[in-house]
């Protein structure tokens, strides 16, 4: 019989199938609540596909500095992500968390405080507002009560108002009734009901959150998954690294203006084109200068588009000059796709121009700087005379297909289990935490939850990660394990 008779393979799957029961049913005996429960019964497959095969819908907080945006993030998630600092402007990207209110799933995405700068130019407001309200179905815009409505607001107001979205008006710091009286005032916003909410105390939330679900599509019009429609690849990089090189070559037309002065390309490109038979969108993208909030003028508006570049793609072909050793912006380049969760790519440029004496020394250098991400698909190409941009494809499926991979939950299982007995986890306080159940709680990028005893190490959690990726592949994508610790129940 050959490796893959299935007589062979049935014996395998019953035993991950039983093994998966008896550990679900030990997980009666601990303290699980209704999240734990609600990831437990949807993280398996559904029909042979992922349950989650539809698009979230998004709900952005937006709102001027320090009126509580990242508080009321928090308070929605459940958890102490996002940072708080009792000062504004703390939060300066755009940064999305998965949430849930009664039953429903959707992303949550927090954004940096919108205000006029000193010389009194409102474009740097606008844009981010756009931005931001163009990638949600729906917008909680969040007011300080003990405030009231400011001139920045009124601005806010009106941007809302010509997007078009449904607004939930969210008057904050509402900690007790005699300031309840200051939130009606908002009404005078136009917005409709201002709910009166104290995100630091939880006040006022739950009301906030039905009104905002009202809001919501059950499906979005704005996420990243697109089951029947082209793969979204964004090209992203320092500037003149060649994405719009790379992006010409790839269409086989002067598409994009090309020009050996860096930061020519200004505004995200889109182009549709057929490689192998499938069609696929190509995003070229500006160049990453540095941080987004140390630019100014039009590299901080191109740096913006950028990141929502990113975010709208599903994957990222990061491009580094080969004919230059790799700088801090392209380490912080890579990080920005694993951040946002998207497969990568990372794409060497401008291979031609290495002599051969100086390639040996250049793949010790990769390996060293790309440590950190040896899981990346790497190719090295010429965007210029078109060399090797054939391998390009094949990585970018290898990325993707690692990036939608499910784990049925018995394998993960018997996974775990086999990797336990032979690698425990060291004691910790003459404990020995014990691993209860795992499940996969999504995909794109793949998660993972695993239900524990007791609190498991960062460098445990990455051998699991590591095992995970020798055992399964996902090459190409980041993938996210976190624990949850339970106690048993007290009799």
């Amino acid at each position: 019989m050959t490796e893959t008779d299935p007589a062979l393979e049935l014996p395998d799957e019953a035993d991950d199938a039983t093994r998966e029961n008896a550990l679900r049913a030990g997980l009666a005996e601990y303290e699980l609540d209704g999240e734990d429960l609600a990831l437990l019964d949807g993280g398996e497959l559904v029909d042979g596909e992922s349950a989650h095969e539809t698009a979230l819908p998004v709900l952005a907080v937006v709102g001027r500095p320090n009126v509580g945006k990242s508080t009321l993030v928090n308070r929605i998630i459940g958890r102490r992500e996002a940072v708080v600092e009792d000062k504004p402007g703390v939060t300066r990207d755009r940064v999305t968390y998965p949430a849930e209110w009664a039953g429903r799933r959707f992303s949550l995405v927090d954004t940096g405080g919108w205000e006029v700068d000193v010389a009194g130019i409102d474009a740097r407001v606008a844009e981010q507002a756009e931005i931001a309200i163009s990638l949600a179905d729906a917008v909680i815009f969040v007011v300080d009560a003990t405030v009231g409505a400011t001139d920045t607001d009124e601005r806010v107001v009106r941007l809302l108002r010509r997007s078009g979205k449904p607004v939930v008006l969210c008057a904050n710091k509402v900690d007790g009734p005699r300031v309840e009286a200051d939130a009606a005032e908002l009404w005078n916003l136009g917005l409709g009901e201002p709910y009166p909410v104290s995100a630091l105390h939880g006040r006022g939330t739950g009301d906030l959150l039905d009104a905002a679900l009202d809001a919501l599509p059950t499906v979005s019009a704005h996420g990243t998954v697109r089951p029947d429609g082209p793969r979204r690849v964004a090209l992203i990089g320092r500037p003149n690294v060649g994405k719009s090189s790379l992006l010409n070559k790839v269409l086989g037309a002067e598409r994009v203006v090309v020009d050996e002065v860096a930061g020519t390309t200004r505004d995200p490109v889109d182009e549709l084109v057929e490689l192998r038979g499938k069609p696929w969108v190509f995003v070229d993208t500006a160049g990453i200068r540095r941080r987004v909030h140390q630019t100014s003028g039009a590299d901080f508006y191109a740096s913006l588009r950028t990141q929502a570049a990113v975010e709208k793609a599903e994957v990222a072909v990061v491009l580094v000059d080969a004919s230059t050793k790799m700088t801090e912006q392209d380490t912080r380049v890579i990080s920005q796709v694993i951040e946002a969760g998207r497969a990568l790519v990372v794409a060497y440029n401008k291979w031609d121009l290495m002599d051969e004496d100086r390639r040996p020394f250049l793949e010790r250098e990769i390996e060293q700087d790309l440590v950190q991400v040896q899981w990346a698909p790497r190719v090295n190409v010429s965007a210029k005379t078109g060399w090797h941009t054939d391998r390009l494809v094949p990585a970018l499926e290898r990325a993707l297909d690692s990036w939608d991979m499910r784990i049925p939950t018995g394998r993960l299982n018997a996974f775990l289990g086999e990797l336990v007995a032979a690698h425990p986890h060291p004691l910790r306080g003459g404990k020995q935490p014990r691993i209860l159940f795992a499940t996969q709680a999504s995909t794109r990028p793949p998660r993972f939850v695993i239900f524990a005893t007791g609190f498991l190490e960062a460098g445990y959690r990455r051998y699991i990660e590591r095992r995970l990726r020798e055992t399964f592949g996902f090459e190409g994508t980041p993938i996210q394990v976190s624990v949850r610790v339970r106690e048993k129940r007290k009799r």
